[in-house]
């Protein structure tokens, strides 16, 4: 059996999208696959809870308990370590890993970034989209390398920007193709690995 381990740092709705999938479409038997645990660098993130009460193991690893990235990482590394993941899937995990960390799961760690790469990595990207007059915004999953919101595409999704769109309205169509993509690109990815 191959192990996914997924990182959150909030409500974790992309997560709960993944777990749904894996099992509606019975990952377990269908790939082999299943959702190993779900670790988050705060203690209060409410995605935890819904982790714990489908049955799937978590972790806190808070990175406010360590002096640096690099031993905040190693810490993260030594959890997830634990549980042999064949992927490591970013869901709203919201820190930004070293290279030496990326380099350990170089090829099966994957994210999930709301722009449509490479337009707009980074924070405050619907709001950046609506400063740039686009008429269209989405979303876009990644393999991760060293360089942030960098890395080949696996898959997108556009969403128009309406006029009166505001950061916040624009978000929400865009969390629902979050939300249909992002467990297809897990699964899709799952079968080459």
């Amino acid at each position: 059996m191959k192990n996914i381990v997924i990182l959150i740092s909030g409500t974790g709705s992309n997560m709960a999208a993944i777990v749904r999938a894996a099992e509606h479409e019975r990952w377990s038997e269908r790939l082999g696959v299943r959702v190993a645990a779900v670790i988050s660098n705060r203690p209060d993130a409410m995605g935890l809870r819904m982790a714990s009460d489908s049955g799937i193991a978590t972790a806190v690893v808070d990175h406010k308990a360590y002096e640096g990235r690099e031993a905040f990482d190693a810490a993260l590394r030594a959890t997830i370590d634990a549980y042999d993941p064949a992927l490591l899937v970013l869901a709203g995990f919201m820190r930004i890993l070293t290279p030496a960390f990326v380099a350990q799961y170089a090829g099966r760690i994957v994210n999930i970034h709301p722009s449509l790469l490479p337009a707009f990595p980074g924070l405050h990207t619907h709001q950046r989209a609506i400063d740039a007059g686009c008429r269209v915004a989405g979303v876009s999953v990644h393999l991760v390398t060293a360089e942030l919101d960098h890395g080949p595409i696996l898959a997108q999704a556009a969403v128009p920007v309406l006029t009166g769109d505001t950061a916040d309205t624009l978000a929400a169509r865009v969390l629902s193709q979050e939300h249909l993509i992002y467990p297809r690109a897990v699964a899709d990815l799952l079968q080459t690995l």
